[in-house]
């Protein structure tokens, strides 16, 4: 039975016309109404006026179980992208805490639904359920592991959840795939070929070992039987349209610029980058990293340009630059503005909710399974 909700009170195009101060004064308004009930994530990659604003800051999983581990938090504004959200609405309304609140619902609200993912985009449910059929033909997917990103859809974390698949991070991939292998001789990692690539190598898997799957190829992902029969990981092509686009060169320039410059870039860039780098992690090591090291230091880092930039303000102490030439952020992150952020915490506080992301409850009691492994490696 669906429930019924009300028409948005507060007109969106209004509140695009105003300020940032204003926009502001009005977000801190619905906050000081609704006290500790109502939880602000901003997630690394966000503009400083939105993270300005968010009771925590942080990477998807870590805000999200953040949120959910509170008790007094009854409303979540992700401000992030749409699996997300999405990762909020399970964790927080997963069965022991839906008890311990008597069955009230946290609501999870997107304040832009068009915060998409590029990376998570890549791969649909339907192509992954089409890739594993016809992986069947040539394999025997009892002895294939499916590995998804924690970038990836719910529906994808519930086909691993099924399958008796994990879910990771960009921190525990490595003992993702460990956990993995030791259940089967294959696996299938789902959606960022580079993070698969990238954490495999590391692992003495070779790149023959490991093909590409193309979801729009007209059979076998566009692979030889041969190929599969040869592989350990089972690679999507798919990839984040941020971390892809750092290269070769932009390194070479930036070492021939900066003698004593180290290079510091994501998991989630191609191999002839990831290769080249002095270090290489997560959002939360890439902060720690810089954090850590002594004043003076050179950084060259290849991951989102507002993330950057955020560090280079915060540490005077040392020289950051941004691993390109060309302005790369993540256009879909960058839609959560503070007109939206405004609009859907007004619209919140009114009772006309907008913008509710509700995991359907097959889907969350699959994707928790898959979640819930995740956390046995970390």
């Amino acid at each position: 039975m669906s429930i019924a909700i009300p028409p948005a009170k507060f007109d969106l195009q209004e509140i695009k016309s105003l300020e940032n101060d204003q926009l502001a004064a009005r977000i801190q308004a619905v906050r000081d109404s609704l006290g500790p009930q109502l939880m602000i994530l901003g997630h690394h990659y966000q503009q400083d006026e939105v993270i300005a604003l968010a009771d925590l800051r942080g990477d998807s999983y870590q805000l999200s179980q953040s949120a959910a581990n509170s008790t007094d938090c009854r409303h979540i504004a992700f401000c992030g992208v749409h699996f997300m959200a999405e990762t909020a609405d399970i964790l927080a309304n997963r069965p022991e805490k839906l008890a311990e609140r008597s069955g009230e619902r946290v609501r999870v609200i997107l304040p832009d639904m068009a915060a998409g993912c590029s990376m998570a985009d890549m791969a649909a449910i339907e192509q992954i359920e089409d890739a594993w059929d016809q992986l069947a033909e040539v394999l025997d997917t009892e002895d294939i592991t499916p590995v998804t990103y924690i970038n990836s859809a719910a529906s994808l974390k519930a086909f691993v959840g099924q399958h008796g698949g994990i879910v990771c991070t960009s921190s525990n991939a490595k003992a993702a795939l460990e956990w993995a292998f030791a259940r089967t001789s294959r696996v299938m990692f789902f959606p960022d070929q580079h993070l698969g690539r990238n954490t495999a190598l590391g692992m003495g898997i070779t790149e023959s070992q490991m093909p590409v799957w193309d979801p729009f190829a007209d059979e076998l992902g566009g692979n030889e039987r041969e190929a599969l029969e040869r592989s350990k990981v089972l690679l999507w092509k798919g990839h984040c349209s941020v971390h892809q686009m750092f290269r070769p060169e932009h390194v070479a320039m930036f070492r021939e610029q900066h003698a004593s410059i180290k290079i510091l870039v994501h998991p989630e860039c191609p191999r002839e980058v990831f290769e080249l780098a002095d270090e290489s992690g997560s959002t939360g090591k890439i902060i720690k990293t810089v954090e850590a090291a002594p004043p003076g230091t050179k950084w060259a880092i290849g991951t989102e340009l507002h993330l950057v930039n955020r560090l280079k303000q915060e540490h005077p102490e040392q020289e950051i630059y941004f691993l390109s030439p060309v302005v790369c952020m993540c256009a879909t992150m960058y839609r959560i503005d503070l007109a939206h952020l405004c609009w859907s915490l007004e619209n919140l506080s009114a009772g006309t909710p907008v913008n509710t992301i509700e995991v359907d409850e097959e889907t969350a009691r699959w994707s928790l399974v898959a979640l819930e492994r995740m956390l046995e490696v970390r």
